[in-house]
């Protein structure tokens, strides 16, 4: 029930998914009054799909502790207690990202290690694509949830993107080892110790995400979601300048129709609907996030994106890298002082926007 078209993009986008031979069976948490008429338009959904009827839902304006507190009826709170129990794989949700993660972090919990999951999502680069983390999660980070980010970024690249040996990287103001704040120069240290056996290069700059100068770039929750925004209003602003470039003139139009197969091609590579789908890392299970604008296709896209996880050996390749940091760090060397504390419920579950 949550998004900006839900729950007509929910149904469209599961419909979309089922026809690419995905051998799944969804499960759906909403009304049922506004689902049934849904799916008369969608014969594949309605034949592998059980509704899970409730007609509370949490709006994108509930604040996380709101909706621990009340909302144990919820469209949002029984879906991911599927995943609790086991009865799904993996849940997706377009509604209230820090309700999201709230709920998500208080009934999966987090993994062995983990203080804090991490919002992660892919993004489009020159050389293909790489995983930027955290996104939202996290307003902010210490050194050790760095090191954590990294660590679950490297599982989710060799899952996602096929990379048997992901570059990792720190996003920072210069690629010089003594740039930036104690913070991330610490987290560089834990990261460089050759007992964890993963391929750290240092430090990037912004200007470096779209080059693909790192299958994994690591940050806080706030720089990570400002620069996803930043990026495809950017994106959006190209768009825009292309299209009003060959309007007007006859030969302006002209040129327009002669190009108009490379910019089919362009616009296929920047549409976030074609990458759409952020993950929460670090739980115990597979919670994806998808845009809370996002279409039908990118609905589809996030649903592909929790198939893969659910059924490849991602959940395995997270422990592996887990031990791998846990070990190196040895008793008593993790950093689990955070800014703001466990006790501080909006600066823990919340996100820098609620539509991540």
């Amino acid at each position: 029930m949550g998004g900006d078209q839900a729950p007509e993009i929910v149904i469209q986008g599961a419909e979309l998914f089922l026809q690419r031979d995905r051998p799944a069976r969804v499960l759906l948490f909403g009304d049922q009054d506004q689902l049934k008429p849904l799916l008369k338009a969608a014969p594949l959904l309605s034949e592998s799909c059980e509704i899970f009827h409730t007609s509370e839902a949490v709006s994108m304006s509930d604040k996380p502790g709101q909706v621990l507190r009340k909302g144990r009826q919820t469209s949002m709170w029984l879906a991911v207690n599927a995943v609790h129990e086991g009865r799904a794989q993996a849940i997706v949700s377009a509604g209230n990202t820090g309700a999201l993660m709230a709920l998500a972090k208080f009934q999966l919990r987090t993994m062995p290690g983990i203080d804090r999951p991490a919002l992660g999502t892919v993004w489009p680069t020159r050389k293909g694509q790489c995983v930027i983390l955290d996104v939202g999660a996290n307003i902010e980070a210490t050194a050790k949830q760095l090191a954590d980010f990294a660590m679950l970024g490297w599982a989710f690249a060799r899952t996602v993107l096929n990379q048997e040996n992901p570059e990792i990287a720190i996003l920072n103001i210069g690629s010089e080892e003594l740039k930036g704040p104690d913070v991330l120069r610490d987290a560089a240290a834990i990261l460089r110790d050759e007992r964890l056996g993963i391929n750290f290069t240092g430090f990037v700059e912004g200007n470096d995400l779209t080059m693909g100068r790192a299958d994994v770039v690591v940050t806080d929750g706030f720089t990570g979601n400002v620069a996803l925004k930043t990026a495809e209003g950017t994106a959006r602003m190209l768009a825009y300048f292309m299209r009003a470039a060959f309007h007007g003139s006859m030969l302006n139009r002209l040129g327009g129709w002669i190009a108009s197969g490379a910019f089919r091609n362009l616009k296929n590579l920047m549409d976030p609907n074609r990458i759409n789908g952020g993950v929460f890392l670090g739980l115990n299970g597979i919670v994806v996030k998808s845009h809370g604008a996002a279409d039908s296709v990118g609905f589809a896209s996030a649903l592909d994106l929790a198939a893969s996880l659910a059924g490849g050996e991602f959940s395995g390749r997270i422990s592996e890298s887990l031990s791998r940091l846990n070990d190196k760090l040895g008793p008593g060397e993790s950093d689990h002082a955070s800014p703001g504390g466990e006790g501080s419920d909006e600066l823990n579950t919340g996100v820098a926007t609620q539509n991540t």
